[in-house]
């Protein structure tokens, strides 16, 4: 994008402040990269927009749609910016996170990155390492905090509205064509890819308490009977906290086809003097055709763009790391509560295959956790 001015006020609630715009690259503009891409190409804090996708068709489409001031195949071009401020990866498969970010972070530039943080520990304590000796804003999409219903149950934890938490559960299931989708590019399981966006709630509604001990058991039915490999349908997970508190979460991908892009997710939250009940299930906008019968509309969890609306997280979290840079802010997810999460989901599936209780720190956290705040 381009504007007349090299400063300017947006949104009411920064009214009070002048806001630098900013250059941004995007590296992989599918699903979600798009809808990154679309949220930065209409914030009049983006200056200059450059993207990144290897498939040559989408290339040419965001980059027409976005008015993008650079488009190109190859990350390491982009880098090659030299007015960049900051990077939102968004490419697949997850192993490339790594690299990425690290490429990105040495450079000097703030990164925003989708979920994981990185498929090792030693990965994520590395980058974590670079973004502090960068002096770099370094966060990782959870955008299920930016949805209401997920902030409201952390406002009425931190307010003391239910009391003191007892236990939680949380149950989140997609639609089996997204799952095969997923399974088809990456060996992650459902802890990693799915129940992770549940630990990460989860862990931040509860903080400062810190997880001690994992179980996890997987079960198996048309993933593994469709595929041939051994995918499970679910993962149930449950995490004991150093507060004596547990909770338990339920995920999966093979909900049959009803659900559109497909996420129904139920949370319950008990504490001492009250109990909070969270229906995301996306029952309240119902499409029967005699096409395709009954459907779900808006009920994917990233959320999608309605004609000049957009209903969904993922735009107000782009939009967060877009103030967050521009306004020197702190990030709502810092990657070392990333990389917590990431241990839990490690022990999770050490746990599935063991089939027994594992305690944390993992062995690998240790010396660190020995030397430094976890």
């Amino acid at each position: 994008m381009h504007w007349a001015s090299a400063t300017l006020r947006i949104a009411p609630h920064l009214e009070t402040h002048a806001v630098k715009q900013i250059n941004v690259g995007i590296i992989g503009t599918g699903w979600c990269g798009g809808i990154r891409a679309d949220t930065c190409a209409i914030n009049p804090a983006v200056k200059d927009l450059h993207i990144v996708e290897t498939r040559p068709e989408r290339l040419a489409e965001v980059a027409k749609s976005c008015n993008a001031k650079t488009a190109t195949d190859d990350y390491h071009k982009l880098l090659e910016v030299k007015d960049l401020d900051a990077v939102m990866i968004s490419a697949t498969p997850e192993k490339l996170h790594f690299p990425m970010a690290r490429d990105c972070l040495e450079r000097g530039l703030h990164v925003f990155m989708e979920k994981p943080i990185a498929v090792e520990l030693h990965e994520a304590d590395e980058l974590i390492a670079i973004a502090k000796r960068k002096n770099v804003k370094f966060t990782i999409g959870y955008s299920q905090r930016f949805n209401p219903k997920y902030a409201y149950v952390k406002k009425c934890i931190d307010t003391g509205a239910i009391g003191k938490p007892v236990s939680a559960m949380v149950s989140r299931h997609i639609q089996r064509s997204l799952g095969a989708k997923i399974t088809g590019r990456s060996k992650l399981s459902p802890a990693a890819m799915e129940a992770t966006h549940d630990l990460d709630f989860i862990l931040w509604c509860l903080a400062p308490a810190k997880p001690i001990r994992v179980y996890s058991q997987l079960n198996f039915g048309v993933m593994k009977a469709n595929s041939g490999a051994e995918v499970p349908d679910t993962q149930w997970i449950t995490v004991t906290m150093d507060s004596g508190m547990s909770f338990v979460i339920g995920a999966g991908w093979s909900l049959p086809p009803g659900y559109p892009n497909a996420c129904s997710t139920w949370i319950e939250m008990i504490g001492t003097d009250g109990a909070l009940l969270v229906d995301d299930t996306h029952r309240d906008v119902m499409l029967n055709t005699m096409k395709s019968g009954m459907q779900m509309p808006m009920s994917s969890m990233p959320g999608e763009r309605v004609d000049h609306a957009f209903a969904g997280p993922m735009h107000a979290e782009t939009v967060h790391f877009i103030e967050a840079v521009c306004c020197d802010r702190p990030v709502l997810v810092t990657a070392e509560q990333a990389r917590n999460v990431m241990e839990v989901y490690m022990a999770a599936d050490i746990s599935a295959e063991r089939n027994e209780p594992v305690m944390l720190p993992l062995p690998e956290s240790r010396p660190l956790a020995a030397g430094a705040a976890r």
